[in-house]
């Protein structure tokens, strides 16, 4: 019976981190920093587990499953952290005690894990599963031999030696074989959700090209048709008329490009300190005679201390779109009104609010849809963009919202 538990513990002695290493590399997305490290302290303590609680036998012999922590430690760590792992073999094995045991340890690293290290690059090469748990099993089985061989040579060869060996034998290549089908099939999964999120990447680069090519046709169309217009000779009094309309043609066009490269593009990586209060007195300073223009005033309420940590640039280019959103949705005259508050210790508050003509519950929850805008010529970017920017901020963005009673736009940060 404590044969039994002795050999269920190193199965979960083997088990346990391969469940980890699962959890810990293959069930993400993104490649995790520090890997090789990773994976030589996981094998190591799984070897040295497993060196710890051996199978005892009833004649004073012992066997461990520290092979296959030690074969797929390097096969998928590499060469560095096989390295690794058998020279804790050797020295913890030294440490138990210079017997039989060590020096058959030792001739078994020698000639047995030298042949692993010499097929790891082999392994890696290998793009086949089924091929890779075949290599797997014939290592794990090559050192189990080469250490056979040696015991049988330093302690004599028996009839229940033999036998245990061979069980010895038939145990650890079937769970090398077990380990490394696992690792296989998780790594097959993790290579289909990569390549199912590059195919919804795709999906949407071709939507929003398709929908992005028609905006940038139908402007450059009418510049086109009213430039040709302009090389008529009989119509010189609309000539005016018709330069004004061109120019606000292509500069639709041009909005429209600008706000397509905005949200494809990358976020930058030079991320600072970024002060909102002074991003929205800036941000007020630009719209303030753009809002005289529209009849509207801007009335602000700052606070010191509101300190995020982001890119500036983004923060300015959302400050400027929600507030020209604001003022936009004011058909007459009326009143925004821009805050900046730290809401508390962990947190600042960026809000603004219209007396605008407001919005159902439908369309605020379409609000940042690809190409759904509320604005006659309205590209439906600018709102994809601010969320976008908000996210980068580690921050949430809220629209609150009635029909001919204002809009109010919410958006929480951590702070710096």
């Amino acid at each position: 019976m404590s044969i039994i538990k002795d050999f269920l513990l190193q199965l979960s002695l083997v088990i346990v981190p391969v469940g980890i290493y699962q959890a810990y590399l293959l069930g993400h997305i993104q490649i995790r920093k520090n890997t090789n490290l990773f994976l030589a302290l996981l094998w190591g303590s799984s070897v040295f587990l497993c060196m710890s609680f051996p199978i005892s036998y009833g004649n004073g012999m012992h066997h461990d499953f520290r092979i296959v922590p030690l074969l797929i430690g390097t096969l998928y760590g590499g060469q560095r952290t096989g390295v690794f792992l058998s020279l804790l073999v050797i020295i913890y094995r030294y440490y138990l005690g210079v017997d039989t045991g060590f020096y058959s340890s030792l001739l078994a690293i020698a000639c047995g894990f030298s042949v692993i290290l010499y097929f790891q690059k082999t392994f890696v090469k290998v793009s086949s599963k089924n091929k890779r748990i075949k290599i797997a099993v014939l290592l794990s089985s090559y050192y189990c031999l080469a250490g056979t061989v040696f015991v049988s040579v330093l302690k004599g060869i028996t009839t229940e030696s033999l036998t245990l060996q061979i069980l010895h034998f038939g145990c650890a290549a079937g769970i090398a074989w077990l380990m490394t089908a696992l690792n296989e099939n998780m790594a097959e999964i993790h290579t289909m959700r990569k390549e199912l999120q590059n195919a919804e990447r795709l999906r949407l680069i071709g939507n929003l090209t398709g929908v992005f090519a028609h905006e940038i046709r139908n402007p450059m169309q009418v510049a086109r048709g009213f430039l040709q217009l302009l090389d008529t000779p009989d119509m010189p009094d609309k000539k005016k008329q018709y330069i004004k309309l061109s120019i606000e043609e292509l500069d639709q066009a041009n909005n429209i490009i600008h706000q397509f490269l905005s949200f494809g593009k990358p976020l930058s990586d030079l991320d600072v300190d970024v002060d909102v209060a002074d991003q929205l007195r800036r941000a007020v300073a630009l719209l303030q005679n753009y809002a005289l223009s529209k009849n509207v005033i801007i009335q602000t309420h700052i606070e010191s201390n509101c300190i995020v940590h982001g890119n500036a640039q983004r923060m300015n280019q959302f400050l400027i779109n929600i507030m020209k959103n604001a003022i936009e949705s004011i058909p007459d005259s009326g009143t925004v009104w821009a805050s900046c508050i730290a809401l508390d210790q962990s947190h600042v508050e960026i809000r603004v609010k219209d007396e605008g003509i407001g919005m159902s519950k439908e369309e605020v929850d379409r609000l940042g849809s690809p190409y759904y805008s509320l604005k006659e010529s309205g590209t439906g970017l600018g709102m994809m963009v601010c969320f976008q920017i908000i996210k980068s901020f580690n921050g949430k963005l809220k629209v609150l919202s009635e029909q001919n009673a204002g809009t109010e736009v919410v958006a929480r940060i951590p702070k710096a």
